[in-house]
């Protein structure tokens, strides 16, 4: 068996308002509460397992996406819809941008309980600048 990412826990305040916000995002659905856990689980069935904590133990994390084309566009809807504000870099700088790296999508927005999170329609390093001619 290769080894594959099964599930992580995301820290949050309320773990139904960040699953909910996550899952309306990304099209995805909030599974069943199970034990002090939220669940909503990828495509590629990575479960990201939404747990209680006092706020001021939260530390940022930074969690990517990534997602198609189709996807993308119907996310990018969603996040504008919401009134979510977004950005095209992960320091908060450009913000209602989109970037284009890796010859693709993205942009990164954050999470009712601070964390980071991106969606990209390109794979990091998926796309080499071809050399120029002299």
């Amino acid at each position: 068996m290769s080894v594959e990412l099964n599930h992580t826990i995301v820290h949050a305040r309320d773990i139904r308002e960040s699953a909910e916000f996550l899952a309306h995002v990304l099209g995805l659905e909030v599974g069943t509460e199970w034990g002090p856990f939220l669940p909503v689980t990828t495509g590629n069935g990575v479960t990201l397992d939404f747990a209680a904590v006092p706020a001021e133990s939260i530390t940022m994390q930074h969690y990517a996406f990534l997602v198609s084309d189709e996807e993308f566009d119907a996310a990018f809807g969603r996040t504008r819809q919401a009134g979510i504000t977004y950005y095209a870099d992960p320091h908060l700088k450009q913000p209602g941008e989109l970037n284009h790296h890796h010859g693709g999508r993205g942009l990164y927005f954050m999470d009712p309980a601070g964390h980071g999170m991106e969606i990209i329609t390109r794979p990091y390093g998926s796309h080499r600048e071809q050399p120029t001619e002299s």
